[in-house]
């Protein structure tokens, strides 16, 4: 007897840490790449997209193991072999660069696209996510990390954010401090995630951290790097300089570090990258020199830079990136420099939200056609078409409903602005409503039945049928103002 295949539905659910995107969310979404993409290829930039999935030892090196590739989205593929989802673009960009050593160097690039990565997911923080990124390789000239924080500033700006400040440092200024400071060169890298905290922990738990260690709030133990209290002392030296920000911070650290020829560069550098921005026209208001900032990636070698929101500090850096030379050398003989900057267009959107400076819309239509009588849908289809053709996103209304007042609520709920309306009476004198669903949202809570919406003269106006598309773009004007 064959088995019987039982019917049960499956439960509608999505993976933890992945999420579903509303129509109103994935419209604000592309509306945001798509500004951030004209920023970008005014100063140049050209677009290149890579595989989602690479090889194993692309994202984590030759050495990789089974153990660190369960820090990805990795598994054996169809042909034996070990790959994983992409967990940033940077490291696909130095493969792309070192594949084809006859790229017109320099090379400035732009992507962007979903990445994914195994982190434990809280609120706000999700395994997969979209990332854009804008890098320029090639260069070793200090130039180039002016232009990536000049597009940085002005992708803020073209989104609507004008309170906000770039700081940057240079991690050749930061080696310098550790050797400065007699710590190893393989401690370093703990040494700069403490200072990492110094924004959001205080300088007293840094200091603690570095030393004997400390209790955080939830009373769990924070192990120390047990440093001497000469390079502690060394270390908070420099974080005073950190915290008197001014036009000679470069001069006070070059007192301190002067002797360490990796500081020295990194000063001449920030230096650089300080007089570049100026001749840019980028405000001094808007970007700042922050010896502290270190940013948690290891393959960065020299400037690197972080954005706060001035009304939205709690967001920490919302677009940051910096040098990275070192890389590309990891699939080639060539030593390729390269520098560049990234941001999360969720995390992004998010802040503008918050900032009232996006309002999410569930709509992609600018204008309805209502169908009140289906006897003439052949008209009602020219007028779709003939707005469709103006370049004018247009819906026509498909529900079973003749109830205009319940065809309006419809396209108000979803955020179309503008209605088209014809009844008997405007076809019989050659007429067509064209409606303000904006300025008539109140008043349609109001009223029951379609004279009364007629009555609104302030929200809508009867014009004769050629004047539809010029009163249409009348309305939209209005409303982009």
């Amino acid at each position: 007897m064959a088995e019987k295949h039982k019917n049960d539905k499956v439960t509608p659910k999505v993976l933890k840490g992945f999420r579903d995107y509303q129509p109103e969310e994935e419209i604000a979404r592309a509306d945001l790449i798509e500004k951030a993409r004209t920023v970008v290829e005014r100063f140049g930039f050209l677009p290149i997209q890579t595989p989602s999935l690479e090889f194993a030892e692309t994202l984590l090196g030759g050495d990789y193991t089974s153990d660190n590739l369960k820090e990805l989205f990795g598994f054996e593929g169809p042909e034996q072999v070990a790959m994983a989802l992409r967990y940033e673009f940077t490291v696909s960009l130095a493969r792309y660069v070192a594949a084809r050593p006859q790229l017109t160097l320099p090379f400035r690039r732009y992507q962007y696209g979903n990445v994914w990565r195994v982190d434990k997911p809280g609120p706000g923080r999700f395994r997969e996510f979209t990332q854009f990124d804008f890098d320029i390789v090639g260069t070793a000239s200090m130039l180039a990390d002016a232009e990536i924080i000049s597009v940085m500033t002005g992708i803020l700006e073209q989104l609507g954010i004008e309170r906000y400040l770039v700081r940057f440092s240079n991690r050749k200024l930061l080696n310098g401090l550790t050797a400065y400071a007699g710590i190893p060169p393989e401690q370093a890298p703990d040494v700069f995630r403490v200072i990492d905290k110094l924004e959001k922990q205080g300088r007293e738990a840094v200091v603690l951290e570095l030393g004997p260690g400390r209790i955080d709030i939830s009373g769990d133990k924070i192990p120390g790097l047990h440093l001497t209290d000469d390079q502690v002392k060394q270390i908070t030296d420099f974080l005073d300089i950190a915290e008197k920000p001014g036009d000679d911070i470069l001069e006070r650290a070059q007192e301190l570090l002067g002797n360490i020829e990796t500081s020295r560069r990194g000063i001449d550098e920030l230096r650089q990258v300080n007089g570049y921005l100026a001749d840019l026209g980028i405000s001094g208001e808007k970007t700042q020199i922050d010896i502290t900032i270190v940013r948690g990636l290891g393959y960065y070698t020299g400037p690197v830079y972080e954005t706060t929101l001035t009304d939205l500090p709690e967001y920490g850096s919302v677009i940051s990136g910096g040098r990275y030379d070192n890389m590309i050398h990891r699939f080639s003989n060539r030593q390729v420099p390269a520098v560049g900057s990234s941001f999360g267009v969720d995390r992004m959107l998010a802040a503008l939200v918050a900032l009232n400076t996006r309002e999410l819309k569930s709509a992609t239509a600018d204008v309805i056609v209502t169908t009140m009588d289906k006897d003439r849908l052949t008209d009602y289809l020219a007028m779709v078409r003939e707005i469709r053709n103006a370049g004018i996103n247009a819906e026509l209304y498909l529900g079973e409903t003749k109830n205009i007042n319940k065809q309006l609520k419809y396209a108000d709920k979803i955020g179309i602005p503008v209605a088209v309306i014809a009844g008997s009476d405007e076809f019989a004198n050659g007429m067509v409503t064209v409606k303000d669903l904006r300025a008539g949202s109140a008043k349609s809570e109001e009223v029951a039945d379609r004279k009364e919406w007629l009555k609104a003269d302030e929200i809508q106006v009867t014009i004769k049928r050629k004047e539809l598309i010029s009163q249409i773009k009348k309305l939209l004007t209005l409303h982009a103002s």
